[in-house]
């Protein structure tokens, strides 16, 4: 089943186009009032006095084209159908529209309908007696032996580009010019691990689990290649292998990181990175992007394009534009750090050794780790899925300092509050800060003569105060506490009983009182036990 928003799916691309226009934040486009059919969108501010610089093709690909429309880059956006080129009619239509005696530039990708129906209206437009010139992008290096590449997101620096030479005052053949030595400096290649889905369309599973697609089309086309793996860093890596084969090695590089549309903004941030450390960083002079400039619906992939820059092109590209969907570029240069000394507290004591200890802390170390994607499996039903990763992550931390022998295990307070400083450090979201609390107040309790046992029920306390949950609200208190408990009054088989009693008693409470199920309906949390819970128990299973 399609998961697309959306009300008639004929309408689709009037209403798409009426809602850039509406938030359009330079008040400064306009459609022409023709026919629906005629999807053309102009600038409201264009007086011909300069060549007009058009181009178009299927929708679904936004920002491209019409984000692209406005002072400093495209005169006029033409829409098609989704993934369909615009008919000759409505092209021609905006070439009459905004062409004066300057003349026009077209600016096509690659596709046989986009090529065809742009090159009719060109020429019914020349019987008009208007000049009209057009450039073919073709920037795809996915299939390296193809005559027609595709024209992919290179197309949004061909319109940068041709966009500031018409701004500038150039002629048309000048014009054409500088925008076709654009179209032969311009790279791109794009991968993806989920093609696009379709409004009305059924999903497509032609991409197995653990793989992604190496030069897919935008508009879903098979790739070339099938890569077995989702690592960022061997990705980008084979990416820009290929690119550096058509860029050269020594060329000073502007590098468009186009997201596809379904590619999350951290997932961007850390492809950014890898592109930084990657083979091209010492080539790279300017980074536009991440971003989407030219998607492909909901895409969950990626594409690099890299221009091989000159004066002009590095002028062209850091002009300002009026524009939507433009990204201006950045220019590139090494992560900054500052030097900060951290406050430690307990981080500071002294190590020793307690095998008994030494054991606990591993067992317990071991168990969080391996329950990691089970953990996260129950939260995923009952919360956002990160409870295994967060105890992990604590745990490792932990499991690190075990095996560099720098925990003070013969010195119960010492280690419990070291055990809270580093899991507020390294443990993330609201589990970290609880368990923190529970360490440190726990290891006072020692320090102030308290039995182990109590210490650890003052250490609970200050968890439930600070934290507001208490039994019953479906959370790993409904195991800690009366494990926790039983220890104190009867020894560890008791605790263990107890924390496994507990943690299974959960998966029959159907309202959270708090935590994150506490926002999750009583279905979903119906026969599910609580992660938190779970991971209390098996640590102490594990203690056996």
């Amino acid at each position: 089943m399609s998961r697309f928003f959306f009300n008639d799916r004929k309408q689709l691309v009037n209403d798409a186009i009426e809602g850039v226009i509406l938030s359009a934040r330079h008040h400064n486009l306009t459609r022409l009032d023709i026919d629906p059919a005629i999807r053309v969108v102009v600038r409201s501010d264009w007086h011909k006095s300069r060549v007009a610089v058009i181009s178009g093709g299927g929708s679904g690909h936004e920002p491209a084209h019409v984000g692209f429309v406005g002072k400093g880059m495209l005169t006029a956006a033409v829409c098609g159908d989704l993934f369909a080129s615009p008919s000759v009619d409505a092209i021609l239509n905006a070439i009459v529209a905004v062409t004066g005696d300057r003349g026009c530039l077209l600016v096509v990708k690659n596709y046989t309908g986009d090529r065809l129906n742009f090159g009719l209206a060109a020429e019914k437009a020349k019987r008009y007696g208007l000049k009209v010139e057009m450039v073919i992008v073709a920037d795809d290096i996915a299939l390296p032996d193809n005559k027609q590449p595709r024209g992919i997101a290179g197309t949004a620096l061909v319109h940068k580009i041709a966009g500031y030479a018409a701004e500038q005052g150039k002629s048309l053949s000048e014009v054409r010019d500088i925008a076709q030595q654009a179209c032969d400096s311009v790279w791109s290649l794009g991968v993806a691990m989920q093609t696009c889905n379709l409004p009305g369309g059924n999903e497509e599973g032609r991409i197995k689990p653990g793989q992604v697609e190496l030069g897919l089309g935008i508009h879903g086309e098979p790739g070339a290649t099938t890569l077995e793996s989702h690592n960022s860093r061997e990705i980008i890596a084979e990416l820009v292998e290929r690119l550096r084969e058509k860029a050269g090695t020594e060329a000073r590089l502007a590098v468009l990181i186009n997201n596809l549309g379904g590619v999350s903004a951290l997932e961007m941030a850390l492809l950014t990175r890898e592109l930084a450390h990657s083979a091209l960083k010492e080539q790279i002079a300017y980074l536009i992007g991440p971003a989407p400039l030219v998607s492909a619906l909901d895409m969950k992939g990626f594409s690099l394009s890299v221009l091989a820059l000159n004066e002009t092109f590095e002028q062209a590209l850091k002009a300002d534009v009026e524009t939507v969907g433009w990204q201006p570029p950045v220019a590139f240069a090494p992560m900054q750090t500052q030097p900060h000394t951290p406050l430690r507290g307990s981080d500071e004591a002294t190590p020793s050794d307690n095998p008994q200890a030494r054991q606990i802390v591993k067992q317990a170390a071991d168990t969080l780790i391996s329950l990691e994607n089970r953990l996260n499996a129950l939260d995923a039903k009952v919360g956002d899925g990160d409870t295994g990763s967060t105890f992990a992550e604590g745990a490792r931390d932990i499991a690190q300092l075990l095996a560099q022998n720098r925990l003070p295990l013969n010195d119960a307070a010492a280690l419990l509050q070291l055990v809270g400083e580093r899991l507020a450090t390294v443990m993330g979201g609201s589990s970290g800060v609880l368990m923190s609390i529970f360490f440190t107040a726990a290891g006072q309790s020692v320090a102030e003569g308290k039995p182990l046992p109590d210490a650890l029920l003052t250490g609970l306390k200050q968890m439930k105060h600070y934290g507001g949950a208490d039994l019953g609200d479906r959370t790993l208190i409904d195991a800690l506490q009366p494990a926790l408990e039983a220890l104190a009054g009867e020894g560890l088989g008791a605790a263990i009983a107890a924390a496994q009693k507990g943690a299974e008693a959960t998966a029959a409470m159907h309202k959270a009182g708090a935590g994150r199920s506490s926002y999750v309906n009583r279905e979903s949390l119906e026969g599910v036990q609580d992660p938190g819970a779970v991971a209390v128990a098996e640590v102490f299973n594990s203690l056996k």
